[in-house]
């Protein structure tokens, strides 16, 4: 395999799955350098070039897209996003941007007959027409409102374009959780709860700290992750059983500031990030579903430790636990900071002294390796990815249905 700098994909074309067919190569754009674009990239360079390539990206500053190019050895640059969803050769966009500018790009990719990658979440709401300071004290029913319209015109647009989306839901697609459903299709019990967390001790993004660019704190960055995954699950259960899907009924939930705790704003040394403007840092959530089953959702930027993706479901005849990270497949100990100077080790990690537990493939324990591969299969030979827009519309509508029961103190029915 070639270094990351210098990798190049090979253009030439592939046959279906029963080697009948002649299938287009699908052309991707990436729109976005930083820390997702980047993760998409580690991904790409792993899979099948004979079934697509990365052509050229497009970032806010022209400079960020053509060191980014430069470092992936991608074909085009784009000065715009607009200049991307012009060029005929694009077939795909994927969208790693912040979540503000998400309704607006799928809108737009749509109309442009592009299909669509999306980062999680979806889209959200942004306080339209509030001041940046305002928007995190403004009425939680009303950002539920605004989040639907979203929500509203991202689904409307693409099912009228006829494109087909890939929400970028990796948990959907983790290993562990594969094997998790294999394991409760062959147990053929029932489902009663499900326990679903992603915490780390804080987003890198300076944008998170605001509600006004983030849509909220903890739940929509980490929640999202967690709640994706509960909802497939149950979606799952009700069509393998039933043939129709299980879908969410009401939720329950509150949301915390931890980081502003007095003791803590007075300690001298933190290891956990901090100076959030108006967006919580930990959060609960528990889900009903339609058939009275529960799912419990945590999110904190709070954790120490590096990133934990865990997900645990207590049917009627099995236990199952996935610890999607961290994991012990590789266990190592260093005495000190810098022992593995510049080798990465896990996201989020503090030190990378004491014990670790870095994983071997951490793209493809975590999912992402799966979910392009099934997105670049489904624009090649046309059908429904596996994580989709109906999943991408059940999340929003349950993380700011949340929001309303946090700040109202009820359950909120969906």
């Amino acid at each position: 395999m070639l270094p990351q700098a210098k990798r190049r994909y090979i253009s030439f074309g592939s046959l279906n799955n029963q080697g009948s067919a002649f299938l287009k190569k699908i052309n991707i754009g990436i729109v976005g350098s930083n820390f997702s674009a980047n993760l998409h990239m580690l991904s790409y360079q792993k899979l099948n070039p004979s079934k697509f390539q990365i052509l050229g990206v497009t970032s806010g500053k022209e400079s960020n897209a053509r060191l980014f190019s430069e470092k992936y050895g991608l074909k085009k640059v784009y000065c715009s996003y607009e200049q991307m969803l012009k060029d005929s050769e694009i077939d795909a966009v994927d969208l790693c941007t912040p979540n503000y500018l998400h309704s607006e790009m799928i809108v737009s990719a749509a109309e442009a007959g592009k299909n669509i990658i999306c980062e999680k979440p979806l889209t959200g709401a942004f306080g339209r027409g509030l001041k940046i300071e305002d928007v995190g004290q403004a009425p939680k029913k009303e950002l539920l409102k605004e989040a639907l319209e979203n929500t509203k015109k991202c689904v409307e647009a693409v099912n009228k374009a006829e494109v087909i989306f890939g929400y970028a839901e990796n948990y959907v697609y983790a290993p562990p959780v594969v094997k998790m459903k294999r394991l409760l299709s062959k147990s053929g019990g029932t489902i009663f709860d499900i326990r679903a967390d992603e915490s780390h001790s804080g987003s890198h993004a300076e944008y998170a700290k605001t509600w006004k660019q983030a849509g909220g704190g903890s739940l929509i960055r980490m929640g999202s992750h967690a709640i994706g995954a509960v909802l497939h699950i149950k979606q799952w259960e009700g069509l393998t059983k039933n043939g129709r899907t299980i879908r969410p009924k009401s939720v329950v939930a509150d949301v915390g500031y931890n980081t502003k705790i007095d003791s803590f704003v007075q300690e001298d040394e933190k290891f956990i990030k901090h100076g959030w403007v108006d967006v919580e840092d930990w959060a609960c959530a528990i889900i009903t579903f339609e058939d009275g089953s529960k799912a419990t959702i945590f999110s904190s930027d709070c954790t120490l430790g590096g990133v934990r993706n865990k997900l645990e479901v207590y049917s009627s005849n099995a236990v199952i636990n996935a610890n999607i990270n961290p994991n012990n497949t590789l266990e190592i100990y260093a005495p000190r900071e810098g022992i593995f100077k510049d080798e990465y080790i896990q996201e989020k990690l503090e030190t990378n002294a004491g014990w670790n537990f870095p994983a071997p493939d951490e793209e493809w324990i975590r999912g992402y390796d799966g979910e392009f591969t099934d997105f670049i299969d489904c624009f090649r030979e046309g059908g429904r990815p596996v994580s989709d827009l109906m999943l991408a519309e059940d999340t929003m509508r349950v993380i700011y249905s949340a929001y309303v029961s946090a700040e109202e103190g009820r359950r909120v029915t969906l």
